[in-house]
């Protein structure tokens, strides 16, 4: 693997980063207040920890540059959305939002034409824990 390996890994990560810097600009402009951006516990990440009105939205970001392996939205496995819910769950007792509204979005991000098509899915799964 050598240097291709690491080439390919910082050219996934610049491709996540820009994403999620779109993302962001997106969700700004559509009202939300961003609260943390990579959330990082021993359970895993979030991408995006956002204020939607009342609400809390963890938001996952999937970034493509192209069709070849599908729509990004459905990259979210039953895993990573267990992931997600564990470092939520954690989050919302870590800061003592236990009671506030939450919801899991999935804001995906296609860069394989010229402007990037972002798409958000809000409540795009339930919380999962099993």
């Amino acid at each position: 693997m050598g240097k291709r390996g690491g080439r390919m890994q910082n050219r996934r990560q610049l491709l996540g980063k820009t994403g999620e810097d779109i993302a962001v600009n997106y969700l700004l402009l559509q009202g939300y207040t961003i609260m943390e951006r990579n959330y990082r516990t021993c359970f895993g990440e979030i991408d995006i920890i956002a204020k939607d009105g009342n609400s809390i939205a963890f938001i996952e970001v999937k970034s493509r540059t192209s069709k070849r392996f599908g729509d990004p939205k459905w990259a979210i496995t039953p895993k990573k959305q267990r992931t997600i819910s564990m470092v939520a769950l954690y989050y919302l007792k870590q800061t003592q939002h236990s009671q506030v509204k939450a919801r899991f979005d999935v804001l995906t991000v296609n860069s394989a034409d010229i402007d990037p098509r972002v798409q958000l899915i809000k409540n795009a799964f339930e919380l999962a824990y099993t």
